[in-house]
């Protein structure tokens, strides 16, 4: 490759990542352009390890140079076509390259590739910042001390996102192009349609089922979990109440549709029923009460990724009985912070994120459980995506049914109530018809009960 030579040659800072990072970074910059443009401006093509990424680098951030804007992926190959395609050109890194594209194409939206963008710029900025610090000793030495200050300035500022915003009337095409939003199902029909959900939870987004206690938090956090597994997607469920083992049999019963007490019983039918489907993975980890804060999870997080567990959706049942990282006098600046840090951890990681939270005493006897009734906290609603009330009265918990209540959806319509039939036994939630909703209307009950009273009268009028 001495004819293709980068033009500036120095240590390869990312040899200590390995190859599927550093190719991971590349497929970064061609993927976000912005991000691209952050890492122009403390990153070098010879930081990369391997002679290919070097190469496709240096043509890049080149074209960035001279036209002010990235080259799509089509036109990067075209370049390179023309550079590598004549004879007595490098035809190992031309092949080299194009086998490096297939992998790109072949997964083009890696999980994991958020991780990889942070990690990368966070290295070049420190990077960065070493060098600056190693000129600014000779700038000292030569008494230049005006030339450190304007140095060190620009040594913080490299790498920061240099947009202005939105510009209104300028960027108005912008608004008129598709939003890719990638989501996770509830596993019911009308919250995943699309004027409520639109497909269901999304990356970076967090969700929050508010109800009273015994009213079935944690079944619909399971339903969520099951739903996921069914679409092949990978589930970290997070106990601080219940153990693993109970909370593996609670998807047991809701995925094979057999009672939670009937499973031990049943151990062949199970067996059978998962080696005849296929599901995505499930990692279930319990952590006693209040001794889990949101920095223990990001922690278990990184581990599953290191192993290859990169998560689909985070089920944490539930943020108000987790440690704050940070102390107060007061109870509700606590689980506002553990709130906004799960919006962020959500944010950072890409996952969607579901979690419970408790009502308070007066959504015990509501017909609807609303953002009103979130427990010592009214601000925990206010850094969630969807909250979710769920209600259940003692009498509709004896014949399986309750109620849920879309208090806040930012993707979509909120303030709609929907019946659904709760099965316990199974973690299972699933629509209520038109009948059946009729059925347990007070008014109609009560209407019935009096044309029983009244045939009963007539029996004995005639009797």
């Amino acid at each position: 490759m001495s004819n293709l030579a980068i033009k500036e040659a120095g240590p390869a800072f990312f040899q200590q990542y390995g190859k599927a990072f550093q190719e991971k970074i590349f497929q970064g910059l061609a993927i976000d352009k912005d991000w691209a443009q952050q890492m122009h401006e403390v990153m070098k093509p010879h930081y990369f390890e391997l002679k290919y990424l070097q190469y496709l680098c240096e043509k890049y951030f080149e074209y960035f140079d001279n036209y002010r804007c990235f080259p799509t992926m089509q036109l990067l190959i075209q370049m390179v076509a023309g550079d590598l395609g004549s004879e007595g050109s490098d035809g190992i890194l031309r092949n080299q390259i194009v086998q490096f594209i297939h992998r790109m194409r072949g997964n083009p939206h890696p999980e994991d590739l958020p991780y990889v963008k942070d990690k990368a710029l966070d290295f070049c900025k420190r990077q960065a910042f070493k060098e600056a610090l190693t000129t600014a000793v000779e700038l000292v030495q030569s008494d230049k001390f005006e030339s450190v200050v304007d140095l060190m300035r620009q040594a913080v500022s490299v790498g920061m996102p240099s947009t202005i915003g939105h510009d209104f009337f300028e960027d108005l095409e912008a608004r008129f192009q598709e939003i890719q939003r990638i989501t996770t199902p509830t596993g019911l029909d009308f919250l995943d349609e699309k004027t409520i959900l639109d497909g269901g939870l999304g990356r970076g987004e967090l969700g929050v089922v508010v109800a009273p206690t015994g009213c079935g938090k944690s079944h619909w956090l399971v339903q969520v979990g099951a739903a996921a597994l069914k679409q092949g997607k990978t589930v970290v469920h997070y106990s601080f109440e219940l153990s693993e083992v109970l909370v593996g049999k609670r998807y047991d019963a809701h995925l094979t549709s057999i009672s939670v007490n009937d499973l031990i019983e049943n151990k062949e039918r199970v067996t059978e029923f998962y080696e005849d489907h296929e599901f995505g993975n499930l990692i279930i980890k319990y952590y006693p009460t209040r001794t889990a804060s949101v920095n223990t999870i990001r922690n278990h997080l990184e581990k599953l990724k290191f192993r290859g567990h990169i998560p689909s959706v985070v089920i944490i049942d539930y943020a108000d009985v987790m440690r704050s990282t940070k102390a107060y006098e007061a109870l509700r600046h606590e689980l506002m912070l553990i709130y906004e840090e799960l919006r962020q951890m959500a944010g950072d990681f890409n996952v969607p994120v579901w979690t419970a939270s408790q009502s308070n005493r007066a959504g015990a006897n509501a017909d609807m459980v609303g953002l009103e009734n979130m427990g010592e906290a009214y601000g925990k609603a206010q850094v969630s995506d969807f909250v979710l009330g769920l209600s259940r009265k003692p009498e509709e918990k004896d014949k399986g049914y309750g109620r849920l209540f879309v208090a806040k959806n930012r993707s979509g319509r909120d303030g709609m109530q929907f019946h659904v039939k709760i099965d316990t036994a199974r973690s299972k939630f699933k629509t209520m018809d038109l009948q059946e909703i009729a059925d347990i209307d007070p008014k109609n009950i009560m209407k019935e009960k009096w044309n029983d009273i009244q045939r009963t009268k007539k029996e004995l009028d005639y009797g």
